[in-house]
């Protein structure tokens, strides 16, 4: 299979996943068997059956309800510290690489601040500051993803301001702007678009990890991080009840590299075919 076609098929596979997983997040209230925050004590670490197809937790409540408005925290957290990284990133790398300069040097050097830290215990510390909560999160996230974004636009809008065509629309009297978005810009969309991926996958990961130590989404509200750390205690007696968020949360993550992977290779315009 060539490998055009092997991308193709992984960002298939990956979108078709995510596709499912952010259907069922979004109608979460419509298709969600029970209330999940509703405690039914009596029937506590209840077994899958008939009635609750994934079971109940530690307090009685439905799993599966509790998993499908957890999707929706989960992706809300990847798509706004997505929105807020690129926004910071894309616009911060995108002047330094056209001014060059001091300004560029400058930009370098705080990415390698912000690159010099371990990311999760920056996240850590961040949340813990500013407090448990999904805004909180969104914030502490988007602080440790635009350098990455930064990175990439400035080597895109760098490698391609001293073309034919960027010169062009300067004779045109195009402003630096319009070049920049119109002309520039777009040629790193690809590029952009492949590190998105992964970047909406580590944000989930990262959010289910604040949650697992109480630094995410304030309970009681659904997370598959907090789910996992509520059900760890009963890990042995009742594994339903912390396998189904993991595996929840391994679905989507992979679903996002399967993704990235196959946009990567699908847009990569190198022939890599062999030669008869």
């Amino acid at each position: 299979m060539p490998r055009s076609s092997g991308g193709r098929f992984t960002a298939r596979v990956g979108a078709l996943v995510l596709l499912a997983m952010c259907l069922g997040g979004l109608a979460a209230p419509l298709v969600a068997p029970a209330d999940p925050l509703a405690t039914t004590l009596h029937e506590r670490l209840r077994p899958p059956d008939g009635s609750h197809p994934l079971g109940r937790d530690a307090l009685g409540r439905d799993v599966l309800s509790r998993l499908l408005h957890g999707a929706r925290v989960s992706f809300t957290v990847g798509v706004a510290t997505l929105a807020m990284s690129l926004l910071i990133g894309v616009s911060l790398g995108a002047a330094a690489g056209w001014a060059g300069g001091w300004l560029d040097e400058a930009l370098v050097r705080l990415i390698d601040v912000f690159l010099a830290f371990p990311g999760l215990l920056l996240a850590i510390a961040l949340a813990a500051v500013l407090g448990p909560s999904l805004s909180n999160v969104v914030l502490a996230l988007s602080v440790l993803g635009w350098p990455s974004y930064a990175r990439l636009a400035r080597a895109e809008v760098a490698a391609l301001r001293r073309r034919e065509f960027v010169h062009a629309a300067e004779a045109l009297g195009a402003r630096p702007v319009r070049i920049v978005l119109a002309h520039i810009l777009p040629l790193a969309v690809p590029t952009l678009l492949v590190q998105a991926t992964f970047g909406v996958a580590g944000a989930i990961v990262a959010e289910a990890s604040l949650s697992f130590l109480g630094l995410g989404v304030a309970p009681p509200t659904p997370s598959w991080g907090g789910m996992i750390a509520e059900g760890r205690t009963f890990l042995l007696v009742a594994p339903h009840v912390i396998l189904f968020p993991g595996l929840a949360l391994a679905a989507t993550v992979l679903a996002l590299q399967l993704l990235g992977d196959g946009l990567r290779d699908a847009l990569d315009v190198r022939d890599v075919r062999p030669r008869r």
